[in-house]
């Protein structure tokens, strides 16, 4: 298993409800509030040599009501 740091930028006012929504579906391991430019920073692991964008797209991006409340979704392997 491998960290990834998935960065989430948040729709006006739905940073507690993403933040919510996450927690809840236990996939990350950590989860920090930021100051910069993206609201929320999520640690996940992923399986050796897994697609990072079909984890994102298979987990993250089906969580309910999660798609509407974000303005932009990165990720990059640390």
């Amino acid at each position: 298993m491998k960290p990834i740091f998935v960065q989430l930028q948040c729709a006006p006012g739905k940073t507690y409800e993403v933040a919510d929504a996450i927690y809840q579906t236990e996939l990350v391991s950590e989860l920090y509030s930021t100051s910069g430019d993206y609201d929320l920073l999520l640690k996940v692991y992923i399986e050796e040599g897994q697609d990072i964008g079909k984890f994102i797209n298979d987990n993250l991006a089906n969580i309910p009501g999660i798609v509407r409340s974000l303005t932009t979704l990165t990720f990059k392997a640390f």
